[in-house]
């Protein structure tokens, strides 16, 4: 079952926002938070939903330049989605925690 049977926000489980209140949260204003997850722990179905709500440059932008942090099998299941997306262009893999640092 979808968040909520309404066009104004996507049509996603809500089993992907666990520990949101889906009701009070404001899909336009959270949209980072709302593709990281989805790309970290969607499938097809729902990255097309994302797209099909945010559209898909602003989906890609957010990936590429936005989002902070997705772990190394999101940044591996962006990559995957949207293969036109270079790793060493993502934010979230610039500045990941685990990278090797050049210390002088």
């Amino acid at each position: 079952m979808g968040v909520k049977d309404n066009v104004n926000v996507p049509n996603l489980d809500r089993v992907f926002f666990w520990d949101f209140d889906i009701d009070a949260m404001d899909f336009n204003k959270a949209y980072k938070t709302i593709i990281a997850r989805i790309v970290e722990r969607g499938g097809q179905q729902e990255i097309d939903e994302i797209i099909r709500f945010y559209g898909y440059e602003k989906v890609v932008t957010a990936i590429r330049d936005e989002i902070y942090f997705l772990p190394n099998y999101g940044i591996e299941k962006a990559l995957k989605f949207f293969p036109e997306i270079k790793r060493e262009e993502m934010y979230c893999y610039l500045n990941r925690k685990d990278k090797p640092y050049h210390w002088i």
